[in-house]
């Protein structure tokens, strides 16, 4: 009966998902004066692109609560919408950190294209208040910093100074050592292109080491996430074998009970798993 349930409330929001877009689509192609309006209803390939797309732009978080609403169905209780709840918070910081450290990759790879750009531009015979902007322009290597930057170079500002400030954005550490080069070149007459092509090189390995460290800690994240998922699947056996678990933890004494435990447990588990990866990262 709870499954019957379940499976009504998806469909349910499928369907009204699916019919909002595609009256949706169906008045923006009437309003265009063109186009093939699709008489049908909408397909299920459509709605399952649909789906993905309206859960994209929710954040993968609120999957959190779907499930906690769909397990609340199943197993006729609130605390899994609960639970489910008190996920998107957590579940929201750790994509936003996700996502941080993909920008900060971005920004650090951008910062080695522009040493190089740049030792490239020096080396043509271009003088390094003229190189700077281009090579700036061409790899974005100076992230929101780049007008200061290239102000400063352009009429003769304090260089350095502005790629120290522009250093202190996330995964721009490199343009330290530009600035150094930099502070060098113009104050002893050394040449630039040499130093910058020391800095690029010294760039490129310390980013291949974090990329080797991150290939040795994948099997420890995959051994994580696959402890982590062991409730779940324990979950799925006991309903595959008839003995109905979702009613014994959430109906009994002594299921909440084990609920309680096992949830802090597992919670304790996962933190300390994440902080011994980020722990080896951190060295």
């Amino acid at each position: 009966m709870h499954m019957g349930a379940a499976l009504a409330c998806l469909a349910a929001l499928v369907w009204l998902l699916g019919g909002r877009h595609y009256g949706m689509r169906r008045a923006r192609l009437l309003l265009a004066g063109g186009g093939v309006v699709p008489t049908g209803p909408p397909s299920w390939d459509r709605l399952s692109a649909e789906l993905r797309r309206l859960g994209g732009g929710l954040g993968a978080e609120w999957w959190a609560l779907a499930a906690g609403l769909l397990l609340a169905v199943l197993g006729a209780s609130p605390i899994p919408v609960v639970a489910g709840a008190a996920g998107v918070p957590v579940l929201r910081r750790v994509r936003r950190a996700r996502q941080a450290g993909r920008e900060r990759e971005r920004r650090a790879d951008a910062v080695i294209a522009l040493c190089g750009s740049l030792a490239g531009e020096v080396r043509a015979g271009r003088q390094p208040g003229e190189a700077l902007p281009r090579a700036a322009r061409d790899t974005g290597g100076l992230g929101d910093a780049q007008a200061a930057v290239v102000a400063a170079a352009r009429f003769g500002g304090d260089v350095p100074g502005a790629l120290a400030t522009a250093a202190l954005q996330p995964g721009a550490e490199g343009l330290l050592g530009l600035a150094a080069c930099w502070r060098v070149a113009v104050d002893q007459g050394a040449g630039l292109a040499v130093g910058l092509d020391r800095l690029d090189a010294a760039l490129r390995a310390e980013r291949d080491q974090r990329a080797d460290l991150r290939a040795q800690l994948s099997g420890a994240r995959a051994t994580a996430v696959l402890l982590a998922a062991l409730p779940v699947l324990g979950l799925l056996l006991g309903t595959a074998m008839g003995a109905d678990p979702l009613h014994v933890l959430l109906h009994t004494g002594a299921g909440l009970g084990c609920l309680t435990v096992g949830a802090a447990f597992e919670a304790a588990g996962t933190a300390w798993a994440v902080r011994i990866v980020r722990g080896a990262e951190a060295m």
